[in-house]
């Protein structure tokens, strides 16, 4: 008489005991105090502060770089960011505008210099990998690329921290699977990021991608790496940033990552995100004033 194999037990969403014990074991949580501190510059990620990643989507010149350094510093983000080498859905660059690619690096080299912000800027390339871990402290793993396994284990090998972001179609259980890539190369300083994901239901046509809020404290129960927010990729509407960068802070992520520029609509990359600096400026303040409460600092 056949009989039916009984289920694997879960723990929750889609992992399982077994893939915490074998599949994503360094990535699993061991305990309820178990948490990764992961250092980048004077900025931690996973202690109490909740920290500010802020800049452009991608940069354009070297003094409109160093600009937007100085503003958001000025607000309090501690980790600046950039993009040199950017994804894009499309081919098609808007006019006026190309990847500033190897000059784009100078340029937020440069930037660092006038305001001793750390960098985190996205890689793509793996040929490129060695290049712009010279320039940045933290590389970005795109969600486009968060599968891409070669990639995860070149920018591992680096030895810099890595911020990883979930593809927006990719389950909890995938996201830890990437992260175990990075850790299992040897790098222990891994940051998981939230950006969106695709659901049938958008609340209209240009919500790009609904912000998996719940995620942020479903991974705080599974793994021990610090987690943060994309508001600005995640919603695709500056209207829509504020409100879901305060509801990051709320739910237990440990920083939020923000599209800022003088200009919003002149914005080379992605300018329906992007914040001036007057509505960066009310969120800061606003984030200052709730973090007490969840007993965090910005």
């Amino acid at each position: 008489m056949m009989t039916t194999p009984s289920p694997t037990p879960t723990t929750g969403k889609d992992i399982t005991e077994r893939d915490r014990e074998r599949s994503m074991p360094l990535a699993t949580k061991k305990g309820p105090d178990h948490r990764t501190i992961v250092k980048v510059g004077d900025a931690e990620f996973g202690g109490d502060k909740f920290v500010i990643i802020a800049g452009p989507c991608a940069v354009e010149n070297l003094e409109l770089t160093i600009e937007i350094a100085k503003a958001v510093k000025g607000e309090g983000a501690v980790i600046y960011r950039g993009g040199a080498y950017k994804s894009r859905t499309f081919p098609y660059r808007r006019e006026g505008y190309d990847e500033a690619g190897r000059e784009g690096l100078d340029w937020l080299k440069a930037a660092k210099e006038a305001t001793g912000l750390p960098l985190v800027t996205e890689v793509m390339d793996p040929n490129l990998v060695p290049l712009q871990a010279e320039y940045a402290d933290m590389l970005q793993i795109g969600a486009r690329n968060m599968q891409n396994f070669p990639l995860l284990t070149t920018v591992a090998k680096t030895g810099k921290p890595i911020l990883l972001k979930r593809h927006f179609g990719c389950s909890l259980r995938d996201l830890l699977g990437a992260a175990e890539y990075c850790l299992e190369a040897g790098n222990p300083n891994v940051v998981l990021c939230e950006r969106g994901i695709v659901a049938p239901h958008t609340h209209q046509p240009a919500s790009r991608f609904i912000v998996d809020i719940q995620a942020v404290a479903a991974l705080n129960e599974f793994t021990h790496l610090p987690v943060i927010v994309d508001p600005s990729h995640a919603t695709f509407r500056r209207e829509y940033v504020p409100p879901v960068a305060r509801a990051a802070l709320a739910v237990g992520a440990d920083g939020i990552i923000l599209d800022v520029h003088p200009r919003p609509d002149e914005a080379a990359v992605d300018p329906l995100q992007a914040l001036s600096y007057s509505v960066f400026h009310d969120l800061m303040e606003q984030l200052k004033k709730m973090a007490p409460i969840m007993d965090r600092s910005v």
